[in-house]
Parts: structure tokens; sequence; C-alpha cells
């Protein structure tokens, strides 16, 4: 069974939310059964509680409820007895707050408890005794127990019921606090001396129950008067907390009767057990006293009914109203709702940093409270409530100046004497980053000695930040600059953790004296802070420069002397040794040392300012020729020194100096110098001579090997063979040439070369079974079947028979009768023309077996590239001028077939001749001439 949800309020102060919302559910339910869903009825979404670590706090109700953080549900965690918790309290309610973080908001959550009828009346006793006299009237009553139903409501006692009801009859006032049993008719002892009567208690539960009472009465002899109290009704006060015994009232109650009938004995008959333990009478004299601890904050007042019976058994009864008095006996609570242990220092002032509960149990000014915190603090305790309180800020917080704070909360009340409670809260202020590296100086000043080591360290920067962690790491860059045009990047570097500055190159003191640059110091912080810094790097001068002589100028080939006239005195100044040195301070300090002189008693030097004056009177003795080498040394440490021969000359005229000085030798230096100089050359170049020798043999040697190779390998072997003229036509001037190409290998004599012919058909084939050789298509002739015949010249063909008119130029002049026979000798060589003439008939006849063969490769052997085809031949037979004759050749084929029918008919040959005119033969090696010499002699 779900509660029902009553939203009563809801306001802001500062930055947290209180609001209140009400539920209602029956007592006994069991565990885990829901109460309501806080996060829905108040208005927000789940995620807000898991993201404020929602939580609940209470005194005394934590016990029974709890919350499920994921959902916001109100469970039941222990079964609720709202009898147990509220006693006899119509209204029954477990109060609590629920508290959320971040921001802080809290909610107060009153569960009421409604009660149901899981409690039967009961009465203290099973039975009640009551000796009446028979004398008693009509109307006399009698004061009965009544039951106890610890249920409220409707589930509480709502009737009695009294049976049998023949002498007695029951009256019950309007709220059932009293019941009494009234005689209705008299009694009579000898008729009936004992009777039992029961009396039942009803609720109004669903369903109803019940509890019953035996009553047993003795009817006694007449006692016909019964006590009386002097009141009704009485009041006391008490003080809670008061000892035990005290007594707080007496009752007093009389009776007419005498003897034992008027003997009253004082009894309390409440039904409520917190009654009876709290309280006591003395039955005899009715004084009313504690027995218990009496506390204001459980119960603020007390009803006590007091009878009094007579031994007759008549009685009386009475009500002692007692209220209780609050003292001053608890302390304030101090309960904190929810905290921060960590706070921001950039928080805004007036942010709530937590909220506080505080609770008094007494009331009045006992239970008023007063709250302070200490002093000092950037702090302040403001009141949201009657009973809450909020810590805030009312000053901006710094984390460098106080890192922790410790808040202590003091409550006191408004009682006598007051009460006092405290409570101290420990909060750290977390860091931002607020603070900027800062360095102790805003310029540093550091030297270093020239000469140093690339990566010497020079000294270190230290910046300090006073954040914390983090925003406290404080890392060195170098700020971006040049020096002279130059990176300052190529002269220091900075670490970037430690601060420290390396030099990245060696300095040279002559060149840069001093330099500076900046240093920016950052922090780890989001944004970083940072600040820069000057440094100022000096630089210190090291001897590391000898002097350098200025006067007197070393020359290599000349020769320079100072002349001192023989007439000169004592402290005649020769000359003036001037040099400077690069160093500054001490290590530029010159002194002058005679280091070697020939003769060492004529001159001195001075030791500060390099003069060299006589120091005796000269002499005609004294030579002509004076050599002075003088040191000029530094005072740096370790010192550096330069020397400089001085030449002097004693003698009184130039000629005598130029006659004594001019076979003066050249200084050994320099000659040492010049054959050094032409030793290397001559080396270099016998190396270079040596190793051209060496790559010259090295290539005639490759090229040996290569050729050798060649001859011992398969590789295809092609031989040029000069070409041989014939007319197989018998139609042209010249007859057509044919040059075979014969590829062969350096096995191939072995295996014969066969050359076809096929009447007049020119057409070039390549046979596949004889390894790439040209042949034409004739009729078939073996060239390597017959045996070697002797070498002889053969006779010339006829083919070369030509008419005066057919030999252009001189060459055909020259023809006897015996040329036109055919028997004569070979004809005259033939000129340039001719050999023009018949290249241009070559060049037709390879036109002609182009048109034959079509498109191809002119069956070539397959190491030519199968793209050279005959496109690629040069056109031969365009008209050519030939030299010494009047005739021009030309490649019309109307013209060319014009002008060989003209020759035709000039120089036929006889009949005989030109039937047995040979065909073209290929070009012959010393093994087929011999072969064909043979055939031609059969």
């Amino acid at each position: 069974m779900k509660g029902q949800v009553l939203l009563y309020f809801s306001f802001i102060c500062l930055d947290s939310i209180i609001a209140q919302i009400s539920y209602s559910i029956p007592e006994e339910m069991p565990i885990g059964s829901l109460i309501g869903n806080v996060a829905q009825d108040l208005g927000f979404d789940k995620k807000r509680f898991i993201s404020g670590k929602a939580k609940i706090h209470s005194r005394n109700s934590g016990d029974y409820v709890e919350l499920n953080k994921d959902n916001g549900e109100l469970l039941v965690k222990k079964k609720i007895d709202r009898e147990a918790l509220c006693a006899d309290m119509t209204v029954c309610s477990l109060d609590f707050q629920i508290i959320l973080e971040n921001p802080i908001e809290f909610y107060t959550v009153t569960v009421q408890i409604k009660d149901i009828n899981d409690n039967a009346p009961t009465f203290d006793r099973g039975e009640m005794i009551f000796r009446i006299s028979e004398s008693a009237t009509p109307g006399a009553k009698f004061v009965l127990r009544r039951a106890e139903d610890l249920d409220v409501g409707i589930n509480g006692i709502q009737n009695y019921e009294l049976k049998p009801s023949d002498n007695f009859t029951l009256r019950l006032n309007k709220n059932l606090q009293d019941v009494e049993m009234v005689l209705q008719k008299p009694l009579d002892r000898e008729k009936q001396e004992h009777m039992a009567l029961v009396l039942t208690a009803l609720d109004g539960g669903e369903p109803h129950k019940s509890g019953t009472m035996i009553i047993l009465i003795t009817v006694l002899d007449a006692n016909d008067n019964a006590p009386r109290f002097t009141q009704q009704t009485y009041k006391a006060a008490v003080n809670e907390n008061v000892p035990t015994g005290t007594v707080i009232f007496s009752v007093t109650a009389s009776d007419a009767d005498q003897g034992l009938n008027g003997k009253i004995t004082y009894s309390i008959t409440n039904t409520q057990t917190n009654v009876r333990k709290l309280f006591e009478v003395n039955k005899n004299t009715g004084d009313v006293s504690v027995k218990g601890n009496i506390d204001f904050e459980r119960n603020k007042n007390f009803e006590i009914i007091v009878d009094a019976t007579d031994e007759g058994g008549l009685t009386d009864s009475c009500k002692l109203m007692v209220e209780v008095h609050d003292i001053n006996d608890n302390r304030p609570e101090i309960s904190i709702m929810s905290k921060s242990n960590v706070i921001s220092e950039n928080v805004k002032i007036n942010t709530v940093v937590t909220v506080i509960n505080i609770e008094d149990k007494d009331s009045d000014e006992n239970g008023n409270v007063n709250c302070f915190i200490n002093e000092n603090t950037p702090f302040g305790l403001k009141s949201s409530t009657n009973s809450f309180y909020s810590l805030i800020t009312d000053s901006e917080l710094d984390r460098e100046t106080t890192s922790e704070y410790n808040i202590t909360l003091i409550c006191s009340d408004k009682g006598e004497p007051s009460l006092t409670s405290s409570v101290t809260l420990t909060l750290q202020i977390s860091d931002v980053n607020d603070n900027a590296p800062t360095f102790d100086k805003t310029l540093y000043e550091s030297s270093i000695v020239e000469n140093n080591k690339a990566g010497l360290s020079i000294f270190t920067l230290k910046a300090t930040d006073a954040d914390w962690g983090q925003n406290a790491r404080v890392s060195y860059i170098l700020e971006d600059s040049t020096i002279s045009g130059v990176s300052v990047s190529s002269y220091v570097s900075v670490s970037a953790d430690s601060g420290i500055i390396h030099a990245v190159r060696s300095f040279d003191y002559e060149q840069i004296k001093d330099f500076q640059f900046h240093v920016k110091a950052q922090d780890g912080g989001s944004p970083p802070l940072s600040s820069n810094v000057t440094v100022k790097i000096l630089i210190q001068d090291q001897n590391d420069n000898p002097p350098q002589v200025l006067y007197p100028i070393q020359t290599g080939g000349s020769l320079v002397a100072e002349m001192v006239p023989r007439s000169a005195d004592v402290g005649y100044l020769v000359t003036k040794v001037i040099a400077v040195d690069v160093d500054s301070g001490q290590n530029a300090w010159l002194s002058y040392k005679l280091q070697k002189t020939t003769d060492r008693a004529l001159f001195e030097v001075g030791l500060q300012n390099g003069e060299i004056r006589t120091i005796r009177q000269v002499t005609d003795k004294d030579a002509v020729k004076q050599r002075l080498t003088v040191m000029v040394e530094d005072n740096g440490q370790p010192s550096r020194s330069a020397t400089v021969i001085v030449n002097v000359a004693v003698a009184d005229s130039f000629p005598e100096v130029l006659s004594e000085f001019t076979d003066f030798p050249h200084d050994k230096e320099y000659n040492d110098n010049l054959t050094f100089y032409l030793v290397l050359a001559l080396a270099v170049v016998s190396f270079l001579f040596i190793t051209c020798l060496v790559v010259i043999i090295s290539v005639k040697i490759y090229r040996w090997r290569q050729s050798r190779l060649l001859y011992h390998s398969n590789l295809p072997v092609i031989p040029y063979y000069p070409p041989r003229y014939s007319d197989t036509l018998g139609t042209a001037t010249l007859p057509h040439v044919y040059n075979y190409e014969v590829c062969r290998t350096t096995d191939s004599r072995k295996s014969d070369s066969k050359i076809r012919s096929a009447g007049s058909q020119n057409v070039l084939m390549m046979d596949p079974c004889s390894g790439g050789t040209m042949q034409r298509i004739q009729s078939e002739r073996s060239i390597l079947d017959e045996p070697d015949p002797p070498l002889e010249q053969k006779p010339p063909n006829n083919d070369w028979r030509f008419t005066q008119g057919q030999r252009p130029g001189p060459s055909g002049a020259t023809g006897g009768p015996e040329v036109a026979m055919g028997t004569g000798p070979w004809p005259q060589p033939p000129t340039e023309a001719e050999q023009l003439q018949a290249l241009m008939a070559a060049a037709n006849e390879v036109s002609e077996a182009t048109a034959t063969l079509g498109p191809g490769t002119m069956g070539l052997s397959t190491r030519y590239s199968p793209q050279f085809t005959l496109q690629h031949v040069p056109d031969y037979r365009q008209n050519v001028y030939i030299p010494g004759s009047t005739a021009t050749l030309t490649s019309n084929p109307q013209q060319q077939q014009a002008t060989a029918q003209q020759a035709t008919q000039q120089a036929l040959p006889p009949p005989q001749a030109s039937a047995q005119a040979e065909p073209p033969k290929a070009a012959q090696t010393p093994a087929s001439k011999k072969k064909s010499t043979k055939k031609e002699k059969k």
C-alpha cells in the first residue's frame, strides 16, 4: 500500500532549498514496502539523487525507513509498530530530512503512521472481587477497572458489556474513561451470596476484537456508606527528573462508617502502564509519590486515577492531573546535515559550505539556542529556520594564506544554568591557479670564463609559486630573441624543470663580452600564469691570445735593419718594439725581454715600453750585423709570448750596411716551408702518374680477355664480305649488287652453307636450319663440299664489259678490243662515279626486293629488333650528281627503264657469253674459294 503524498510548502534560503512533504502509511508494513517516490513527488529527475548523494538525516527515524538513491523511492527498513513508537499518542509520525549536495538541498519528510487493529483490549487483571453489603441501595456504583487497547481511534475501545445484567448495569461516560457498575436491584445475601459477572471490552476495528474480566461479587452484611473524596479532580505539578520517592500530592477520602467499614484503602487504577511505572500511592495515607524517572520530553502531563475502598467494598475514585515542568537538562544537539571537507579558494562570497541542524529537546527558554563560530575566520553563520543554520563564506578565501580552517561551532541555550555544545569542522581550501611564479630578483647576472665547453652549467634560476600541486609546478622557457642577429638559443639553453642555464657554445671574449636574454617561468595551471626575468651573462677573459708584434714587421724575403751610428752614445734609442694583446686586463699587460742577441752587453730592451737602447758606447770593434731576439710576454696565467727578430746595423753609412747584409741568408723557417711544399707536390704528381698507368694497363687486359672470351664462346660472329657484282638480268649498265651477310658461330667451319637461286626472283630468305645464314633463292649449290684448289685469280667476268659510252668519266676511255671480246684482263678500277652508280643500282635492287617481300624485317636474324624494317633504310635512289661526269643518277623508274634498254642495245654481249653468265655468288671464305676453283676446273 503506497502512502499518500502531501506537499506542504517549499522556499529558497541562500543556496539551500528547504521543502516539506508528508506521507501516510499503515503500521506493520512488510520490510521493503514502498512508502513513496521522493524524486517524483518533489519533481526532479533521478539523476539528481545520484549526483547529489541523497541521504536521510534523522535522530531516531532512520532505523525505520531507507532511501533508494537510484530511483528516489522511500522504503520501509524496519517493521513499524505504532504502539511501540508513539504509545497512546493519537498522531504518530516519523520526521526526518533528505539531504542533497552540489548544491546543498534538504527536504523535511513526515511519515504518518496509521493505526491498524492489531491489538485486542486487555485488562490488567483477570478478575475483580467485590464484597457488597446487602444493604447497598440501588444506585450504588462500583468502579471497575478499564481495559487497555494499544490501538487508537476507531481501533481503540469503543464499548463495554456486562453480563448477566440482572442486578447490575454499566455506566460509561463519553470517552469511556470511567467504567462503573451500578446496582439496579437490592441484593439479598440469603438468596445469592456469590455472583460472577463477565465484563467485556469491545474495540471498533475490523474485525472486532475484545477482552474480558471476571467480576466476583460476595454479598455482605450492610455497609451503607461508601468512601468520599474531598474533590473529584486534583491538580499537581512536578519538575522532570525529580528524585524517586518525591511526594507530589496527597489525596484524601472519608467514610462515614465506623470500624472496619470505615477503614479506607487507596490504590491507583490507571490502565496506562507508564503511569503505574512512574507513580505510586500510599494505600493508607493517599500520598502520591514518584517511583520512576519523569522526562518532560516524553510526557508533559499525567492523569492518575486514585480509588478509595473501605472494608465493606464500597469505593470512590478521583483524578489527579499532574503537570510536568521542564528543566534545562538537555544540551543543544548539533548535526552536520551536509558538509564539504574541501572548498575552492575562488568561491564567491555567501557560498553555503554546510547546513547544520540544531535541536534542543527542552522547551521555552531552555530550548532557545544561540549559535556562533570562532572569530578570525572568513566564514559566517546564518540562520535558515528555527533549527537550521547555514555556514557561509563572508569574505574571500586565499589558500596561500591559510590552507586549512578549523571552525568551531558553539551553541548555547538560554536555560538556567545554560548548557552548551560545540563541534569542530575541518575545512580544506583547494588551490586554484591564482599566483604567477615569481623570481627573487628582477635581474640576474652571472659570469663565465671564455673558451668554456659546450653544455657547461652557468648558474641556476629559481622561481617560486605560492600555489600548490600542479599549479605550483614551474617550467622555465627561454624567450626568443637575437644577439647580434643570432638566435639566443644558439648561445644558451635553459632546463625546463630545474632552471639550469647551460652554455650551448664556447664563448670568445674577444667577440662578445656580455649579452642578456629573458627567461619565462610558467606554472602548470590552467590557464598557465608566467613571469619574466632578465639574465645577463658576462664573459670573463682568459689568456688565450699571445701578443702580436706590430713593429718591426717581419717579412719573409726582405731584410729590414735598424741603423746605429758608431758615434751613438749610451742610451741611444735604436728602435721600439710595438706589440698588442687582444686579451684584456692583466692578460694584456705586456713585458719585453731580450732573449737572444749577438752582443748582450751592447743593447737592452725596456721592460714596459719595448724600447731598444744601447747600454754602452759603440766601438769600432762591434760587429756591423747585430741580431736581437726580443720576447714579448703577457701577464696571464699561464703566460703567452711572442718573439720578434730585430736586425741592427752598426754603421755610419748605408753602402756599408748594404755590403754587409747582401748575403744575409733567408729565414730558415721560410726555406723549410718551401722545401716541404715542393716535396709534397712531387709526391702528388708521382701518385697520379702511377694511377693512370695502372688504369691503362687494366683496360688493355680487360679488352684482351673480352676478345678471347668472344673467340671461344658460342656467340654469333658477323664477318663482313665485300660485295660482288654480277648482271643476272643483263639489262643494266652496272650489275646488281648482292650482299650476303653470313652469321656463323665459331663451330660453323664444320658445316656447309648453301646459296639457292631461282631465276630472277630477288627475294631474301632466312633458312632456319642453317643457323641464320642469308641465302638467295637460286639453284642449290654447295660451296664447302670440294677440296681446296690452288689459289689463283679468276678471270674477269664478261659482266664488266662496257662500251665507251657506258663508261662515265676517264675510266671509260681506257678500254681496248680485248675488253669488248671478254678475253682481256680485268678492267680498270672503277672510278668514284662508277662506285656511286653501282651503289645506286644496289639501292634500286633493295627497293625491288622490298616490293616483293612487303613490310617485314627482310628475314633478318632475331638478334635485330623487330622494329627495324625496310622503312628505316634510307632511300639512295634520289638524284645523285657524279663528280667528273655530266650524267645524273635519278630514282625515276621510267627514266631508269629507258636507260636500261639503251644500255642493253649498246653493250649486249654475245649469246654465248650471255648464256654463260653466272649468278651472283656470296662472299667466299678461304675454304669455299678452294672448292669453287676445283669445280670450275671440272
